[in-house]
């Protein structure tokens, strides 16, 4: 059993907790949190402990950690774990400065541990079986993708004012995902925004209304549109077109029903949120970080994953900011 320590208790790290229980495989042996009521509780359910970071991570029955505390801890706690020889998983995103990100870096090549970045989109069997489809030329030559992603309400403004805002927050998934598909670096991004939904988000700095373009070296457009809100659920999509046709995914509903009368065509409405629509996505990207961990697998999305996914979206903050597209350079 690979013994774990988790970091942060909060509504992921209940998902990662349950699918590193459920795996059997591994044991989670400690929770830490600043919200000792929180670790104790979740800690209960698994015949875990509390402990202190530095307690935990000198455990040497502690081969890995899971990390899915707040975003502005992620890169310090990559750092202390990765000193004391434990492999990492840890949620989106690295952090919120590009030159914090490669600090950590620079301490995971130097130290070597096994490192995964959670982009759950990689992981589930629908938007994956569509990048890999794209990836292996089922398509013929990219021409243009298209990823559409709305959340069914807004967050809290408390939130919105810690996230980092939109870019770095939501579509950082995204962006992953089109540096996935295209498997290179888009070279400009050209993004506008708008606050339509909330004007308390609007207030606090940041937009709930974006559409970007991406373009690569090889001339693909990538075209991405975030909502902050969806009337009739979580709405996410994929298309990637080519030169020999086109792969796509669709939302997914509650049932497959559709039921056709002469009044019209009825279905049920797209799951409601992103831990319904992505739970087989969380219980893969966990089976696959014990595989790396084993020996059996490479962590599919890396800290170079994480670092280029963050300036994609620094690059598009920067083009509301400007009106202006944004170079990339490598």
């Amino acid at each position: 059993m690979i013994g774990i320590c988790q970091f942060g208790a909060g509504r992921i790290g209940q998902i990662h907790a349950a699918n590193a229980a459920a795996s059997g495989r591994a044991e989670l042996k400690y929770v830490v949190d600043v919200n000792a009521d929180a670790a104790a509780e979740l800690a209960g359910k698994y015949q875990a402990s509390t402990a202190s970071i530095e307690e935990a991570l000198r455990d040497p029955d502690i081969k890995a950690v899971i990390i899915a505390s707040s975003t502005d801890t992620h890169a310090d706690l990559i750092e202390a774990s990765a000193r004391a020889g434990k492999a990492i998983f840890c949620e989106k995103p690295i952090d919120l400065s590009l030159a914090r990100v490669e600090q950590a870096i620079e301490v995971i090549e130097d130290t070597g541990v096994t490192t995964l970045i959670g982009f759950n989109r990689r992981f589930d069997p629908t938007m994956g079986s569509v990048c890999r489809a794209a990836r292996s030329g089922a398509v013929g030559d990219l021409e243009t993708v298209i990823i559409t992603s709305r959340d069914p309400s807004p967050p809290p403004v408390s939130y919105v004012k810690v996230s980092g805002g939109l870019f770095r927050d939501m579509m950082i998934h995204d962006l992953d995902l089109a540096h996935w598909i295209l498997g290179e670096v888009p070279v400009e991004v050209y993004a506008k925004g708008s606050c339509l939904i909330d004007p308390n988000i609007g207030a606090a700095g940041d937009i709930d209304t974006a559409a970007v373009t991406l373009t690569s070296a090889s001339g693909v457009l990538v075209h991405i549109t975030n909502n902050r809100r969806a009337a009739y659920g979580y709405d996410q999509r994929l298309e990637v077109f080519g030169s020999k046709g086109m792969v796509k995914a669709d939302n997914r509903s509650s049932t497959a029903v559709t039921t056709i009368t002469e009044h019209g065509v009825i279905s049920d409405k797209p799951l409601h949120f992103f831990l319904e629509r992505y739970e087989d996505a969380y219980k893969a990207e966990m089976a696959h970080f014990l595989d790396c961990i084993e020996g059996k697998a490479k962590p599919m999305a890396t800290m170079q994953d994480g670092r280029v996914a963050l300036i994609l979206a620094d690059a598009a903050q920067q083009s509301v900011e400007t009106g202006l597209p944004v170079k990339i350079s490598q």
